[in-house]
């Protein structure tokens, strides 16, 4: 189960991160020409991706900590994707 959860989260997380990335705010336009110089125009789907693999593998094993933690992680994401896409900032 805890494995479930945690790949759940991550689609929700991918589908939040392309929104935002395709969003057209200025303050996300600004991190990609800034850090794509250094990391690369996809470095932040490989950290996703990084992450997701990590709380999967103790998902596996069956820690529920892990899958806590990315679950306040994603909340996070969700109100960060929120807050953006709908101009408060």
């Amino acid at each position: 189960m805890p494995l479930i959860i945690a790949f759940l989260l991550g689609i929700a997380n991918f589908a939040m991160q392309k929104a935002v990335s395709e969003s057209g705010h200025p303050f996300v336009e600004d991190s990609k020409i800034h850090f794509g110089k250094y990391f690369g125009k996809n470095s932040s789907y490989y950290l996703e991706y990084a992450i997701l693999v990590g709380v999967m593998y103790f998902a596996v094993g069956g820690s529920w900590l892990a899958v806590g933690i990315y679950l306040v992680y994603s909340a996070i994401n969700a109100l960060a994707a929120w807050v953006l896409l709908t101009g408060r900032v």
